[in-house]
C-alpha cells in the first residue's frame, strides 16, 4: 500500500469543529484508507459479532511496539549487514493501557455473568522455547530451572510484571475472573485486559484472539439493546476496543486492520468534539486519537510504507506558533522521524530534523551522537558512525542500544572483536534487562558466527546467560541455535 501524503488521515487535527460526525468531508478528500474506512460515514466504532476465529494464524510479525513515540521496536538498532533481525518487540511491550476518564458516571447494577463463564478460557501451554534449547545444549547440572507451572499465588503482582512471568500473570487473570462478582464491571474488564495482554506478552497471538473474540461476543449479545449500548459505549475500557481490532492483524488482514484502526481514531475525534471544552474527557478523548495514529505508523512502517507512516507522523513535528504555550516536538519524536526517513532512503529529510534535535538545548548529547552516528552509517561513513557512539559510550557504559550499534559500526571497520567486547559488556551490567531484547542477542549470536567457525560453544554461553534472567514469552531463535 503506498499512500501520497495527502492522503493520509490526520489524526492529530482534532479541534475543527465544523466537521459533523460522519466525517463527509474526510471522505471526499481521503485515499484508499480511508475511503475503505469511511464509506457511508463512520458511526462510533462497534465491532461486529460475526468475526470468525479460524485462520487466526497470521504470517506477519505481532510486537510492533504500540504506543510508542517510536515508528519501530528500536529504531536505533541497526541490524547487521546481511543479517535479518527477528521482526517483532524487543521489550516485548504490549498494548498501551490507555487512561480512563476522572469524570465517568457511576456504573449503575449490572449482572452479567456471561463475562467470567470458564468456557470462555482455553487452557495455556506449559512450553517454553528456552526449555527446549536448555534441553538440548545445557548439561542438567548447570541448567537453570525454569518454571513452567504458572504458580502465582505466593507472589505479588508487581514481582510477576518485573520477572516477565506473564504465564502465571495469563492464569492469575483467568482464576480471579471466574470468582469475580458478575456485577463488579470494572474489575471483570481490568482482569480481562490482563489475561489478554499476558497472552500478547506470551506471543499465544491466536489464543489472545480466540478469547477476545469470545468476550465481544457476550458483549454483543447482551439485552436489551439500549444496555448493551451503554457498557459498550461508557463502561468498556478503550484499550479491550483497542485489543480487539489487533484481532484483524492477527488473523493475517493488516489492511483491515488499519480500518480499524482509522475507525478508532474517527470515535475519538467525535467523542472529543463533543466534550467540553478544556475538559478532562476533552483531552483524554484527544490523546486517545493521538496513540491510535502512532499505531497507525507503526503498523505502516512495518509494511514498509515509510511515507504514509512520515505523513502520519509529520503534524507531530509542527513548531507551535510564537508565544503559543503549546510545547514543541519533543527531540525523542524528531529523532525516531528522522530515523524513519533514514530507513526509507531520504537522507536529506533525515538530515533537517537531525539538525532540529543537534539545536534543540533540551536534548541529551547521547541522543544527539546517537543521531549523528546513524545518518553517518546512512552514508557509509563508518568511521564518523565509530567515533560518535565511543563518545556516547563512554557517557553511558551501560547503554544497551548504543552498544549494539557501535558493535554493528566496529564490525563494518573491521574491528569484530572490540564490538562483542562492548556487548558482552552491556549484557553483563544489565542481564535483566539486556537478556530480554531479541535484536540484540541476535546480533551478538551472529557476531560469534562471524568471528570464528566454532561459534557453538559462545552461543550455548550466552543461552546459558539468558535463561537465568529471560522471563516468558522469548523468541529462542534470536540465539540462532536449531531446537531439533
Amino acid at each position: 500500500m503506498s499512500m501520497p501524503h495527502d492522503n493520509i488521515p490526520d489524526p492529530f487535527q482534532l479541534e475543527g469543529s465544523d466537521e459533523d460526525t460522519t466525517s463527509e468531508s474526510e471522505s471526499e478528500h481521503s485515499g484508499p484508507l480511508q475511503r475503505s474506512a469511511v464509506a457511508g460515514g463512520i458511526p462510533p466504532r462497534r465491532p461486529t459479532a460475526s468475526r470468525s476465529t479460524s485462520g487466526l494464524q497470521s504470517p506477519i510479525p505481532q510486537d510492533v511496539p504500540l504506543g510508542s513515540p517510536a515508528p519501530g521496536p528500536h529504531p536505533g538498532i541497526l541490524p547487521l549487514p546481511g543479517s535479518r533481525v527477528p521482526s517483532g518487540s524487543v521489550d516485548g511491550r504490549a498494548l498501551p493501557v490507555l487512561p480512563q476518564t476522572s469524570g465517568e458516571q457511576d456504573v449503575p447494577a449490572l449482572f452479567l455473568p456471561g463475562l467470567v463463564a470458564p468456557s470462555l478460557f482455553l487452557p495455556i501451554p506449559n512450553t517454553d522455547q528456552l526449555a527446549t534449547l536448555l534441553n538440548k545444549y545445557i548439561a542438567p547440572e548447570v541448567r537453570p530451572v525454569r518454571d513452567l507451572s504458572g504458580t502465582w499465588q505466593h507472589v505479588d503482582l508487581h514481582s510477576l510484571v518485573m520477572t516477565n512471568s506473564w504465564r502465571a500473570l495469563a492464569r492469575m487473570a483467568r482464576d480471579r475472573l471466574v470468582d469475580a462478582p458478575a456485577d463488579d464491571l470494572p474489575l471483570i474488564f481490568d482482569l480481562w485486559y490482563l489475561r489478554l495482554s499476558s497472552l500478547v506478552r506470551l506471543r499465544l497471538h491466536n489464543q489472545a484472539s480466540a478469547e477476545c473474540t469470545n468476550l465481544f461476543n457476550v458483549l454483543f449479545a447482551i439485552q436489551p439493546e439500549m444496555i448493551q449500548n451503554y457498557v459498550l459505549d461508557t463502561v468498556l475500557p478503550f484499550e479491550l476496543e483497542v485489543m480487539f481490532a489487533r484481532t484483524k492483524y492477527w488473523s493475517g488482514d493488516p489492511y483491515g486492520y488499519l480500518d480499524e484502526l482509522y475507525a478508532l481514531i474517527a470515535k475519538s475525534k467525535k467523542r472529543s468534539r463533543a466534550a467540553q471544552v478544556g475538559s478532562a474527557d476533552e483531552e483524554m478523548w484527544k490523546e486517545r486519537a493521538v496513540r491510535v495514529g502512532l499505531i497507525m505508523a507503526s503498523q505502516l512502517l512495518e509494511m514498509k510504507d515509510h511515507t504514509a507512516a512520515a505523513a502520519l507522523l509529520l503534524p507531530l513535528c509542527r513548531t507551535p506558533p510564537p508565544g503559543s504555550d503549546q510545547p514543541g516536538p519533543s527531540p525523542a519524536l524528531l529523532s525516531s522521524i528522522a530515523r524513519l526517513y533514514l530507513d526509507a532512503g531520504d537522507i536529506d529529510s533525515a538530515q533537517t530534523l537531525i539538525r532540529r534535535v543537534a539545536d534543540d538545548p533540551t536534548c541529551d548529547e547521547t541522543t544527539k551522537e546517537v543521531n549523528r552516528a546513524l545518518l553517518a552509517s546512512a552514508k557509509l561513513d563508518w568511521a564518523t558512525a565509530v567515533d560518535e557512539l565511543e563518545k556516547a559510550i563512554a557517557r553511558e557504559p551501560d547503554n544497551a542500544l548504543v552498544a549494539n550499534n557501535l558493535a554493528v559500526a566496529l564490525l563494518s571497520v573491521g574491528r569484530v572483536d572490540e564490538g562483542i567486547r562492548h556487548m558482552e559488556a552491556a549484557l553483563g551490567t544489565s542481564p535483566s534487562v539486556v537478556g530480554n531484547v531479541e535484536p540484540f542477542l541476535f546480533n551478538l549470536a551472529t557476531l560469534y558466527e562471524l568471528r570464528t567457525a566454532a561459534s557453538y560453544d559462545k552461543k550455548c554461553e550466552l543461552l546459558l546467560e539468558v535463561a537465568k534472567w529471560a522471563g516468558d514469552g522469548l523468541r529462542a531463535t534470536c540465539l540462532k541455535l536449531p531446537p531439533v
